[in-house]
């Protein structure tokens, strides 16, 4: 099982709990964006290209702690740029394991080996490691050569250590289905908990345009895979249901609030994929102001293509909790991969045009970097 029993049942009480009240935005991770310096710049990535003044901020620890006490989500989802260059990270995991959050710690793992003492093996913190793929595949993505190997490497310790370690892997054009099943056979042999996996979505600000993956391509893709894995016992760490709306057989509007964003500019509206649409001074602000019924695939023509856990997860979560019969019969066999998809959403833009078509073009190992001269932090 991919997520520890303990925290299947304090989430699900949650959930309960929330319905139970009647409300209707509830948040179930909380998107924590401490800075956005990373030492990395990655093809995909839509938070390297600010500059300078806006790369060295970072949100304190009271901000950290003051969001989740705010929101009141039980999991904690700590990215940026990359969280371990934040010289108060390991107080601020602290603050939240103190609070019994669960709290995963997004990485690419260059700086996890020397900072790995700083933590201990709880049942509350878990080591996300971004791993896109195989070898060749991952070191493209990020722009680096031999970040895999270090990633494996450090997996290893880790988890020789005793900690939770998860991986999270977007799939960007070029894929194969073939690939990345030999790339999930891999993990699994290696032991992490479980994958997050997610097509990419089209950052505005992203360095690369022509990585990202179409919707109906994604949905193949994602049917092709599941198909290689039957009776594989692949280890998601993601629920059933979403992982059915990957290979088209849900249709599904986003619950964005599911996941809310705090970063450094504050409560990002309506989700941390788009950027430019403001931001919120407090939780309760995001919640009420933002226009909630101008975003969506079918409402935004910024939203036709996502399908990302953030925005599909925390419905599928919760059309589990409505046809819990669907949610098991998917985790007990697995997502459909023959017959007809479902229908989309209706595609409904007002008086705004729908996003002009792009040429998609296939990304070869290697050749997605950025050309920027963006900084690095050792």
């Amino acid at each position: 099982m991919s997520v520890p029993l303990i925290q299947q049942y304090r989430v699900g009480r949650y959930i309960l709990e929330q319905k139970l009240k009647g409300v209707e935005r509830y948040p179930l991770v909380l998107m924590l964006e401490p800075l956005f310096r990373c030492n990395l710049t990655c093809s995909g990535c839509g938070k390297i290209d600010y500059p300078d003044e806006i790369l060295d901020k970072r949100l304190s620890y009271e901000d950290c702690m003051a969001a989740v006490d705010e929101c009141g989500a039980p999991i904690v989802s700590i990215a940026g740029g990359e969280p371990l260059i934040h010289k108060d990270m390991t107080r601020i995991v602290r603050g939240y394991i103190d609070r019994k959050k669960f709290v995963y710690l997004c990485t690419n793992a260059l700086l996890l080996e020397r900072k790995m003492d700083e933590y201990s093996p709880s049942p509350y913190l878990t080591f996300s490691v971004h791993l896109d793929g195989n070898r060749d595949r991952h070191d493209a993505s990020v722009c680096r050569s031999g970040v895999y190997d270090k990633c494996i490497e450090v997996i290893k310790q880790a988890l020789g250590r005793g900690f939770r370690v998860t991986l999270n892997c977007t799939l960007f054009q070029g894929e194969s289905p073939e690939e990345v099943a030999h790339f999930m056979d891999e993990m699994m042999a290696l032991g992490v908990e479980g994958v997050t996996i997610s097509p990419g979505y089209m950052y505005e600000r992203a360095p690369r345009q022509d990585v990202f993956l179409k919707r109906t391509a994604s949905k193949q893709l994602f049917r092709d895979i599941f198909k290689l894995g039957k009776g594989k016992k692949w280890r998601f760490n993601q629920s059933s249901l979403y992982l059915d709306f990957l290979a088209g057989n849900q249709t599904y509007h986003c619950t964005p609030w599911g996941n809310p964003t705090r970063n450094v500019f504050g409560w990002q509206k309506p989700c941390y994929l788009l950027v430019g649409e403001g931001y919120a001074p407090t939780f309760k602000s995001l919640i009420e102001d933002t226009e909630w019924h101008k975003y969506g695939t079918g409402t935004n023509p910024k939203c036709a293509d996502c399908m990302v856990h953030c925005g599909y997860e925390a419905t599928a979560v919760n059309d589990t909790f409505k046809r819990p019969w669907v949610g098991l019969h998917n985790f007990l066999f697995g997502p459909r991969t023959e017959g007809p998809m479902a229908p989309e959403v209706p595609f409904n833009y007002d008086d705004e045009p729908a996003p002009k078509p792009r040429l998609v073009v296939r990304v070869e190992s290697g050749s997605a970097c950025s050309s920027g001269d963006k900084k690095r932090v050792a």
